[in-house]
């Protein structure tokens, strides 16, 4: 049996962004525990059944089981990391300039927009949440209603007026 190489050189916690919400935070949370009290448990038991039969080398279940079991242990490691550095996002109402947590209206081409500035990990661009790191959400951010911002995408220069700071 071929048992499958490890990627030591991907790192996934390179591209990982510390702003969070605090929903996001809890999601997170209640994942590690369901991983560490529900999953885990079952996984090292699935091993241990495996282990039974005896021969490793040539147990496919129990290498498989081994596999899942550490897939999820590498998942717990990193949500623990992602968690520990976690910069929770607090939105302040009174704020006067874009910053994020905040929404922010603004009009380009005669059409207003309203956009939610967070960090990249909870991002969706349908429902216009963007990411502070985003050629818009970083060109907003630190200016006040009134502004105006030029955006630079796809080799294009985009004009934006920002209107409102909900």
């Amino acid at each position: 049996m071929r048992v499958p190489k490890r990627r030591y050189d991907t790192n996934p916690q390179q591209n990982f962004d510390p702003h969070i919400t605090q929903k996001q935070a809890d999601e997170m949370q209640a994942n590690l525990v369901k991983l560490i009290k529900v999953i885990r448990p079952k996984l090292a038991n699935e091993v241990a059944e495996h282990a039974k039969l005896g021969d490793f080398s040539e147990n496919a279940a129990y290498q498989m089981a081994k596999g899942k079991l550490r897939g999820v242990n590498n998942r717990i490691l990193v949500l623990q990391n992602n968690l520990n550095k976690a910069i929770i996002i607090k939105t302040d109402k009174k704020n006067k300039t874009v910053c994020l947590g905040c929404q922010v209206k603004v009009e380009t081409n005669g059409q207003q927009s309203i956009y939610t500035i967070l960090g990249s990990q909870e991002t969706n661009p349908d429902n216009c949440i963007i990411s502070h790191l985003s050629p818009i959400g970083s060109a907003l951010l630190g200016h006040r209603a009134g502004d105006k911002v030029e955006v630079e995408i796809n080799d294009k220069i985009i004009k934006y007026k920002i209107i409102e700071i909900i």
